[in-house]
């Protein structure tokens, strides 16, 4: 396994694997044993970065979600995780009653709920602080001043880490950034976004926001991350939920760009060069890129993720690169 450094301040900063375990359906879909044997596989390859929500999975069961972080909790207590592994948690998107959903009764980010949510994303993990804390979508109904604010108290208080964001516009988090700044409190420092080799339409309207996808790297935030080096991008869904080797995990619209056939016979290519699968190489050319990227990915099973780990060793040449970067 590799290693970074997230996070700026001496206090607050942490050394995480460079592959990131996503712990979506972990207790709902993803029975409990299996959840166990694949969270016991990535700490014993050395993985020492999960990732999870308040919300997760709600949708399986038409509740609120919470089922991830007890479940993490139970593997922490069993296993005597303590500060060696970084947890990741959200808060923000966690439907307010069974059966509705973040799109129409979102939590959201006022003080109150940042505060309260935080807390029991704390008590379902069993830990005293969390590690990084994310603002999961946007909250336009409250004032940013009023979300920064509150996150940062959690901060000074010592019950949350590091903080960071996910599904937000660039400029949203340029703005709370400035707001903070101008505040002598911490920002947000982690942006967790969809990421992956093909390039995606991010101008298709979405259920977060009419003007386009706000959840995926597209040009604006591409450009931040590249003049904000000092943050940390996290890349959900890097591998698009198979849609790279299974035929029936068809990539979709949102992936149907003039560039897509070019980069796909050039990922072919390369994955026969270096024998290793279409995933690995779209993983290893995330970790290796001009702006590296913390994979996040998912796994059903413990033969999935040995899959992903062996990405972790996988070295593109520069010429490898410059063909998969130039593709169209």
């Amino acid at each position: 396994m590799r290693y970074r450094t997230i996070g700026t301040s001496p206090s607050t900063r942490r050394e995480v694997s460079v592959l990131s375990l996503g712990a979506m359906l972990f207790g709902t879909a993803t029975d409990e044993a299996t959840s166990y044997a694949i969270l016991d596989r990535y700490v014993e390859a050395g993985g020492t970065f999960v990732d999870t929500s308040d919300n997760y999975a709600f949708w399986m069961n038409g509740g609120q979600g919470g089922e991830s972080e007890e479940l993490l909790g139970r593997w922490r207590r069993s296993r005597g995780v303590g500060d060696e592994i970084v947890v990741a948690t959200k808060l923000g998107a966690r439907p307010l009653a069974p059966g509705t959903s973040y799109t129409d009764n979102a939590e959201g980010l006022s003080a109150k709920v940042i505060r309260e949510s935080a807390e029991r994303s704390r008590e379902r993990l069993g830990m005293a602080k969390l590690d990084l804390l994310y603002a999961h979508i946007e909250d336009r109904t409250v004032p940013l001043e009023e979300t920064v604010t509150a996150f940062g108290e959690l901060v000074a208080e010592g019950t949350v880490g590091l903080l960071g964001a996910s599904n937000h516009r660039a400029w949203r988090v340029e703005r709370a950034r400035a707001l903070a700044a101008a505040a002598g409190l911490p920002g947000y420092e982690v942006l967790q976004y969809h990421h992956t080799y093909l390039q995606r339409r991010t101008d298709l309207p979405s259920e977060l926001d009419p003007d386009g996808d706000p959840g995926s790297v597209g040009g604006d935030l591409a450009s931040y991350l590249r003049a904000e080096p000092a943050l940390t991008l996290v890349a959900y869904s890097p591998l698009v939920k198979g849609g790279y080797t299974r035929s029936d995990k068809p990539l979709g619209p949102a992936y149907d760009l003039p560039s897509a056939p070019g980069r796909l016979a050039a990922l072919r290519e390369v994955a026969a060069e270096t024998g290793a699968t279409a995933n690995q190489v779209v993983l290893a050319w995330l970790m290796g890129g001009e702006t590296p990227s913390i994979p996040l990915v998912g796994a059903s099973s413990v033969a999935q993720l040995d899959e992903s780990l062996e990405a972790v060793e996988l070295e593109l040449t520069a010429a490898q690169r410059e063909r998969l970067d130039t593709a169209r």
